[in-house]
């Protein structure tokens, strides 16, 4: 119940009390059991006063003329000017007046003009009462309602800017690196078909140009993510990736217990390998690398290689942003990860993701 039902109850049982009153002291020339009943119905029409506005006004002004309970009539103006239509508002003090009227007329046989007269101010005074509340109230509406909307449009020009910031971010992104690996791929494939005298090279151009070819994929699905905030297509499984490595001369051991996981869950998994097969390919060429997928109450991924055994790691760039973002995205799944040195010297990067 509102605060404001439980102060409507408040007032019926207030008014309840008055009309018992009436009754022992007999506030009407009608009979006591009349003066029961009509302050008993004029008690319970406040409980419907904001509701049923000009029900409850009637209903309090015949209440007080047969059982003389001024509290009905009063909030019965009162409330009608409130709660009603605004051009209904000049019924509720003319109600009043006829049932003050009325009450002077059964109680001592006439209406004293002077009585009128006060009856008439009071009566305006609370349907100008009345009318002051329910255009405050009207007001306060306006108020939250164009806040909500200044609120709303607020929202909707921030989405709008991010918007075209993730597309400006992705254009460039896409000027940039675009061109760079599409040059690396063509060069390749030149290399590919020029080499015609030395088995390993052209296999290690054709191994380049279809790499290439895989990174401009994914930096396409990258971009759709930063324009759409959505995946744009699927990622390829664990043993592609896996096989891809191997070819590339990165000798990996794959052990998956998992079988077949849900996408989302499968798109974890996959940028975490990714991302331990590419730390150890940058810190540790050709040591051997291990990939275990473990199903329990969590599903745990280890990435684990031995130490690079006299080989120096490549010379290629590194910020530690790919372990931070790996982090990132687990937290917002509700998982973990942890990377570090293990006891035989190699490096160790272990995820736990929820089923």
């Amino acid at each position: 119940m509102t605060r404001e039902r439980i102060g409507d109850a408040a007032w019926v049982v207030a008014s309840l009390a008055l009309a018992a009153l009436a009754v022992k002291g007999h506030w009407s020339a009608v009979p006591a059991p009349v003066i029961g009943l009509a302050g008993a119905l004029g008690s319970a029409a406040l409980w419907w006063r904001r509701r049923r506005p000009v029900a409850t006004g009637l209903v309090a002004a015949a209440s007080y003329a047969l059982s003389g309970n001024p509290l009905p009539i009063l909030f019965g103006v009162y409330s009608g000017a409130a709660h009603a239509p605004r051009p209904r508002a000049w019924v509720f003090p003319v109600a009043g007046l006829a049932g003050y009227a009325a009450w002077s007329l059964i109680d001592a046989g006439r209406v004293a003009p002077q009585d009128m007269g006060a009856a008439a101010l009071v009566a305006l005074l609370l349907a100008g009462l009345g009318v002051y509340v329910a255009t405050r109230r009207e007001l306060a509406d306006s108020w939250r309602d164009r806040a909500e909307r200044a609120d709303a449009e607020r929202r909707l020009r921030d989405d709008r800017a991010r918007a075209d910031e993730r597309t400006r971010i992705a254009r460039e992104m896409h000027d940039v690196l675009a061109h760079k690996v599409s040059l690396i791929a063509l060069h390749a494939g030149a290399l590919e078909l020029i080499a015609t005298g030395d088995d390993r090279v052209r296999e290690g151009a054709g191994l380049i140009r279809v790499t290439a070819r895989e990174a401009l994929e994914e930096l396409r699905e990258v971009l759709g993510v930063l324009q759409s905030a959505a995946p744009t297509s699927d990622l390829p499984d664990l043993p592609t990736l896996v096989a891809a490595a191997i070819q590339a001369g990165q000798p990996v051991t794959l052990h998956d217990e998992a079988g077949e996981l849900p996408p989302a869950t499968a798109r974890v998994v996959y940028r975490v390998v990714q991302e331990g097969l590419t730390n150890a390919r940058k810190h540790a060429p050709g040591a051997p690398v291990t990939v275990s997928l473990t199903a329990g109450d969590t599903l745990v991924v280890d990435v684990r290689n031995l130490p690079a055994d006299g080989h120096h790691g490549l010379d290629l760039p590194g910020t530690g942003a790919g372990l931070i973002g790996l982090k990132e995205r687990l937290r917002l799944v509700g998982g973990t990860v942890e990377a570090g040195p293990v006891d035989d010297g190699g490096w160790c990067l272990t995820a736990e993701v929820p089923r």
